[in-house]
């Protein structure tokens, strides 16, 4: 069955022309000469947690413009806070990435520079540019002032070189507790970036690393090592979430200060992904898992990549989703239901099509010869006919959904209702003859008859029928369990009114139905396999466990129709 209310791919095949101005600035470079016509780019998550949807954009802008000017990326891992990361997250993003579809061979880390960092911190220690200040983080952070507010400058400002030089070689040696020091950089404490007001870039931390264990008792901060580890590796062009933005002049000024082995990288920001209904701060997401509302990050109500990848999302939509939406230098929010349209429309190319009842309600056919099995010949795909066909079990004894049967039927249902002909997908027409209900009033049997002459689903004479429904046989169905989900948030921006997101989480975002009916050929879906089942939606077969589905998306198009009404 294809998707009724697709948006055809060729409208939004192509994002305006300014829609990536990453794309525009790196060719400008190479149109100089800058950096030689190189390009190499970096990846750098902190391995604190699982790559989600927002991390899926950065990874498209990050190897997809090095990918473009026939450049390199390098996947490094900030791993520079050793209480919160651990070798799980590591194998995690690469597994997540290869998934995307940028397997990366060799990972490098931050923490493979922290001699070269160190000894370059030595050097702005040298040259007056470094201290050492015994002052807490409090009232560091208190004196740095504000946004119209002056800075009051440390009374360990003025220490000398030699003095400053013995203490940051003593932090490293681990002579001093946790928090007693930290190593500033001396730049202004009255400019009006905040982020030049002297900033820290060395902690002391006793945490053991995942790599370099306990060899290390001081940490430099993200902005003293970032720019660094990429000037090391040879960055040219150092793509950025946008909040960085007022970090750029801290990244360029650090660079200034030291004998780089290639020219200084440039950092660039953009807009990170936003989406409708949805929360992306690693904050919230662990809360949600702690707090038992999803069942761990790789719940398909997650927006995270193992999330998406549980619940059926094909990584090209994801891409391809990325590329439509551009690069912005604003900050946005996209419809998830935006999203969910790049997703339908590759399923609807790829996935094969299969019929499953959910909520079963049982139909008999009367005048089916006794004992009789008969197979039907379906397309696996409508849009690829390379998938072929396959053969369905037909017999006297079928499952049909619950809503495709009433007892008394208002206008416009066209379905199942006594003396209503309609047609069995692939199979047969029949008539609705009766029914059997319970004390309660509640249908547990539909009888029929069948039009022997109409099989292939066509009668003879051409007269018509409005329905056409799906089925399993009783005899060869198989029994599985279905999740529905509807959006984890009911706001389409949680937390916008209250400033709690999780005053707008939906209670009932997910039902679980058990004893649904599938034909036998899902039986032999592979775990992870997407299909459509027919008139239903896309549902992705567990990787874990076998004959549970999880629905990816409905058939109709949303985004059409929010279109429609825009």
């Amino acid at each position: 069955m294809t998707d009724p209310g697709a948006t055809p791919p060729a409208d939004r095949a192509n994002p305006p022309a300014a829609a990536n101005f990453v794309r525009d600035l790196v060719r400008a470079d190479n149109e100089r000469g800058t950096f030689g016509g190189r390009v190499q780019t970096r990846f750098p998550p902190e391995p604190n947690g699982y790559l989600h949807i927002g991390h899926a954009k950065a990874i498209h802008v990050d190897f997809g413009i090095a990918e473009e000017f026939g450049g390199i990326c390098n996947l490094r891992f900030d791993d520079t806070n050793p209480d919160t990361e651990d070798t799980e997250y590591v194998d995690a993003i690469v597994e997540d990435l290869a998934w995307i579809g940028y397997p990366v061979e060799r990972a490098l880390y931050a923490s493979d520079y922290f001699e070269q960092i160190y000894q370059w911190a030595e050097l702005l220690v040298t040259k007056g540019l470094a201290y050492v200040d015994d002052q807490d983080s409090e009232t560091i952070s208190a004196q740095r002032g504000g946004y119209g507010k002056p800075g009051v400058e440390s009374p360990y400002r003025s220490r000398t070189i030699e003095e400053n030089l013995d203490l940051f070689r003593r932090m490293r040696a681990g002579e001093f507790p946790d928090g007693a020091r930290v190593l500033r950089a001396r730049i202004d404490m009255q400019h009006e970036n905040m982020q030049l007001r002297d900033p820290v870039m060395y902690r002391i931390r006793r945490g053991h690393h995942h790599r370099t264990h306990d060899a290390w008792v001081i940490y430099p901060t993200y902005d003293w090592a970032h720019g660094q580890s990429d000037a090391i590796e040879g960055v040219t062009h150092s793509l950025c979430s946008l909040e960085f933005d007022s970090h750029r002049p801290l990244y360029d000024w650090y660079l200034e200060q030291l004998p780089l082995p290639f020219d200084q990288p440039r950092q660039i920001e953009f807009a990170r992904l936003e989406l409708s209904h949805t929360v992306t701060s690693k904050r919230k997401l662990a809360k949600l898992v702690a707090d038992g509302i999803v069942d761990g990050w790789d719940d398909p109500r997650l927006p995270t990549i193992r999330a998406l990848r549980r619940r059926g999302y094909p990584s090209k939509a994801i891409k391809d989703f990325c590329t439509f939406i551009g690069v912005q230098k604003t900050n946005s929010r996209h419809q998830i239901e935006l999203l969910e349209s790049f997703v339908r429309d590759e399923l609807n190319r790829t996935a094969q099509r299969r019929m499953a009842v959910l909520r079963p309600l049982k139909l008999v056919i009367t005048n089916w010869p006794a004992g009789a099995v008969e197979h039907v010949t379906i397309q696996n795909n409508p849009e690829n006919p390379d998938d072929g066909t396959r053969e369905v079990a037909f017999g006297g004894e079928l499952w049909i959904e619950r809503d495709d049967f009433m007892v008394e039927a208002p206008p416009k249902y066209f379905r199942l209702t006594p003396g209503r002909e309609v047609r069995l997908r692939g199979a047969y027409f029949v008539t609705c003859t009766g029914f059997t209900a319970d004390a309660d009033g509640t249908v547990t049997e539909v009888q029929c008859t069948y039009d022997p002459d109409t099989r292939g689903g066509n009668a003879p004479d051409g007269r018509k029928v409005k329905s056409t429904m799906h089925w399993v046989s009783a005899d060869h169905a198989l029994d599985a369990t279905v999740a529905l989900y509807e959006r984890l948030f009911r706001a389409e921006v949680p937390g916008e009114v209250t400033g709690e997101p999780f005053d707008d989480l939906e209670p009932n975002s997910r039902e679980i139905l058990d004893h649904c009916k599938v034909e036998a050929a899902l039986g032999k879906a592979a775990p992870g396999q997407v299909v459509q089942f027919e008139r239903i939606g896309y549902f992705a077969h567990d990787p874990r466990t076998p004959r549970l589905f999880h629905r990816t998306v409905g058939l109709r198009d949303e985004w059409a129709n929010i279109q429609k009404r825009g």
